[in-house]
């Protein structure tokens, strides 16, 4: 059974019929609502606690009916690491990271993608396509795959090598565009009635920030149901941090949370494509659209995301803010969280230490928080970023007062 009531348009709050193929309603995304008293009266937090730890022992709170219909590929509960020297270089009393590397295909798209094709398997789908500028083609081609769908991939030139080569040998079609990550989605959408696929882009079906709400929920079990003080989210398409919020939320309207006093959230993007933070800081609504945005974080090249007004009307709710980091010291950030912890921090998520400086620096953050950043994905799925020369080790071999010990 499920416990959703409607879908909800965030363009005009129009109530739309659960159970049937949707996607945006007046140009804006659809939010999945729930009967959470229904919920609270059939399930306790401790009864979901008690079942196998992956992103599915949450399912009264998300939308598959059927659960005969899931396709997965084993979503498990990944891990909040504690950073303790991460921590004291930053000055700060606690650091974690939430670490979505371990997740199928390597990344946070595997939460999205998983729900948004188990709903499009029983609503009976079987042709999806979605334009990709990293994780999110990947990740469709498997799940498509798992499920049986035909899958059709459109990506940007420039797109990093890994996420070409896994969409080809996921078994889809995947394509090329000479343009960035809205080119691809327009090719997407203009084909849609031609081809007969449905559009997986993100936030134009309701399924994927299901998924990814997902995030939101752990974490909250993760802290013993006492959120940290500010989460630091690497934002493109916005749907993390959006899904969180309404995680939140729907935690707080359960009565599961053990203190009222939600996060600040912190939409964090690099200064090569940043169109959230220009317009946080500009008191605007909507994000600011760039015509050339070049960014190493690939995941985060979205110059105009669609649920854009949704990340900033969280992130001001929550009394966060929207920032960018210095695109030139992503891979400094990157280095510094795999030598000082061992987490393998992607490019995206490196632009979170670059806010968490600059946040700390210009006062927005105190020094005895407790913290949270989101690593979206496997560094080694960025081969181009990772690349580096390395010295030959000498015949004579090494001289022992070249390298003290630390």
């Amino acid at each position: 059974m499920t416990f959703v009531t409607h879908l909800e348009s965030t363009a005009d709050g129009s109530r739309l019929p659960a159970g049937q193929l949707h996607q945006v309603h007046g140009g804006r995304p659809l939010l999945v609502r729930y009967d959470l008293e229904a919920v609270g009266r059939s399930v306790s937090r401790s009864e979901v606690l008690a079942r196998p730890a992956d992103m599915w022992r949450w399912h009264e709170l998300l939308p598959l009916r059927d659960q005969a219909h899931r396709v997965s590929l084993g979503e498990t509960e990944t891990p909040l690491l504690d950073c303790p020297r991460l921590a004291a270089h930053f000055g700060v009393r606690r650091l974690r990271v939430k670490d979505e590397s371990r997740l199928p295909g390597g990344s946070f798209k595997a939460r999205g993608m998983a729900m948004a094709v188990s709903l499009a398997n029983e609503l009976g789908v079987r042709r999806v396509a979605c334009p990709t500028a990293g994780n999110a083609g990947g990740a469709l081609a498997a799940y498509a795959a798992r499920a049986g769908m035909e899958c059709f991939v459109f990506m940007p030139d420039d797109t990093p090598a890994v996420n070409r080569y896994e969409c080809v040998l996921h078994g889809a079609h995947a394509f090329l565009v000479d343009g960035l990550i809205h080119d691809c989605g327009r090719i997407v959408r203009e084909n849609q009635e031609a081809m007969g696929w449905f559009d997986m882009s993100t936030l134009r079906e309701p399924y994927r920030i299901e998924g990814k709400k997902t995030m939101g929920l752990e974490l909250a079990a993760q802290c013993g149901f006492s959120l940290p003080d500010a989460i630091l989210y690497p934002t493109g398409g916005g749907t993390g941090l959006i899904g969180m919020w309404k995680a939140f939320a729907e935690l707080d309207a359960l009565g599961w949370l053990d203190s009222p006093k939600k996060p600040q959230m912190f939409s964090c993007q690099s200064t090569g494509c940043d169109p959230i933070s220009r317009a946080f800081d500009q008191g605007l609504d909507h994000g600011v659209e760039l015509e050339a945005p070049h960014t190493a974080a690939s995941g985060i090249r979205v110059p105009k995301a669609l649920g854009d007004f949704l990340v900033l009307a969280a992130v001001r709710e929550s009394g966060g803010r929207a920032m960018a980091a210095p695109e030139d010291r992503l891979t400094e950030w990157m280095q510094l969280a795999m030598r000082l912890e061992g987490v393998a921090l992607c490019p995206e998520s490196a632009a979170c230490l670059g806010v968490l400086e600059q946040a700390l620096q210009a006062g927005h953050l105190a020094p005895d928080g407790d913290y949270v950043v989101f690593n979206t994905g496997a560094v080694q799925k960025y081969v181009e970023v990772m690349q580096c020369e390395l010295p030959r080790a000498p015949a004579a071999g090494l001289d022992p007062a070249a390298f003290p010990t630390r």
